[in-house]
């Protein structure tokens, strides 16, 4: 058994016998966070891939500049996830879609935990070294960002936690273009600033719908601590910022600028017109649903269109 607040009474407790029957390769899943890895990995293979197009270059003849930077960038993520586990175990036993981790459960012990993401880590800044030095720093300044400046400082203790975790999140196309291109073009930095500013509607929209959790947890989200009318303001406001940013894309051709413009609209429509449903829970639903879908029609865009 870890060292985990799994063996606290309000710890192992509260957690239902169902936990502990998650195979191992689930919990595995569970601790490196495969869905923000898997996230991440599309934001960094665009990145990689738009650098190689327009810089001219072949990607089959880059397959292994291809597979040290999805190898490198997926490491180094997986290992922040970890460490995140391995900080947090102490409150995930009070958020219902975090109690089942194997840091809370005590399946792993906490310093094999630790062990692995600093090891995940080591082996992600080593597989980027054969890509460029300048993807490598950033990938270590994306580690930084999260470890540091969102786990273990502002995620307890600011309400613009969630701004700024979003540097970190924002990190992974600019390691895949770097990988190509160190010189990082304007559309590199542009790929990050829309990350950046994707990222806090689509949490804060998630903290609405788990802002009870949050409370219990004592982490200070925007909805806990501001409450329902302010967060989905902020939501609005940055679905806003996202308006100008298609601009930034010319070089990909008129179709892209316009599907990029219809999704920001669309998303920004969404907003305002949610105001007329009286329930809070589903209009946050509605705008994390669309979240998602917006990263994923854009980004998988954005590589279609340098194919026709």
């Amino acid at each position: 058994m870890s060292n985990s607040k799994a063996a606290t009474p309000n710890g192992a407790a509260s957690i239902s016998a169902d936990t502990y029957k998650t195979s191992a390769w689930k919990d595995f899943m569970a601790l490196i966070k495969i869905g923000i890895v898997n996230s991440n990995l599309i934001t960094t293979f665009t990145g990689l891939w738009l650098a190689l197009h327009f810089t001219g270059q072949s990607f089959l003849e880059n397959l292994d500049l291809v597979l040290f930077t999805v190898a490198g960038s997926s490491l180094i993520i997986a290992g922040s996830c970890v460490i995140n586990n391995y900080v947090d175990r102490d409150i995930d036993h009070l958020m219902e879609r975090t109690k089942s981790r194997p840091t809370v459960t005590g399946k792993v012990a906490a310093v094999k935990v630790l062990g692995l993401g600093i090891l995940f880590i080591g082996l992600g800044t080593l597989s980027l070294l054969f890509t460029s030095v300048t993807a490598t720093v950033i990938g270590l300044l994306g580690v930084f960002s999260y470890v540091f400046l969102y786990t273990l400082w502002s995620k307890r203790q600011l309400v613009s936690n969630t701004i700024i975790g979003s540097i970190s999140g924002a990190v992974p196309p600019l390691i895949g273009w770097a990988a190509v291109d160190p010189n990082l073009d304007i559309m590199a930095w542009a790929l990050f600033i829309l990350m950046f500013a994707w990222q806090p509607p689509h949490f804060y929209a998630l903290a609405m719908r788990r802002v009870e959790e949050y409370r219990a947890a004592g982490i200070p989200m925007l909805p806990v601590v501001k409450g329902f009318k302010t967060t989905k303001l902020h939501i609005l406001f940055w679905v806003a910022l996202l308006l100008p940013l298609p601009f930034f894309f010319v070089k990909l051709g008129i179709p892209f600028l316009i599907l990029a413009t219809l999704l920001n609209l669309g998303w920004l429509v969404l907003g305002i017109f949610g105001y007329k449903i009286k329930d809070d829970i589903k209009w946050a639903k509605l705008m994390f649903v669309y979240s998602l879908q917006y990263l994923t029609i854009i980004f998988v865009a954005m590589v279609l269109v340098t194919l026709i």
